[in-house]
């Protein structure tokens, strides 16, 4: 028996709620070193879901490719190929160039953690079904 496309997503979500907290969490312990900057992890986008639960996406993410233009007007090309990203909600920046608000930080470690327990409930009320579906409902 395969897993339930509904729990593949369920547990994709919960692994990116995990990492986000670690980035929250390494923001927080850099928040007076001069110069770092606040990151975020990519939320996870709607065909990758799709893709995972083994259907065929219809749109696919857009790709963008630095260009000598862009370059030029001051961006920068991507941290790298994982999803980290820099934080796009940055509310202050310090005179050294640190740029992390505990107050932001904390609000989305809260967040986070309010989305994991929601997940947690449609995980365990999926698992639910799936043993009353099976029979295996007992005490």
């Amino acid at each position: 028996m395969s897993t339930p496309p509904l729990l593949n997503a369920v547990r994709a979500q919960m692994q990116h709620l995990a990492e986000r907290q670690r980035v929250l969490a390494q923001n927080i312990a850099n928040s007076e070193t001069p110069g770092y900057k606040a990151r975020d992890v990519e939320g996870l986008s709607f065909a990758s879901l799709v893709d995972g639960a083994g259907g065929t996406p219809g749109v696919a993410r857009p790709q963008v490719k630095l260009t000598s233009g862009m370059a030029a007007l001051g961006a920068r090309q991507p941290i790298g190929a994982s999803s980290l990203i820099y934080d796009k909600d940055v509310t202050e920046t310090k005179p050294d160039g640190n740029n992390v608000t505990l107050e932001d930080q904390l609000l989305k470690l809260g967040n986070t953690q309010a989305d994991f327990t929601a997940l947690t409930g449609i995980y365990r009320k999926q698992l639910g079904l799936l043993k009353i579906a099976t029979g295996k409902s007992g005490g």
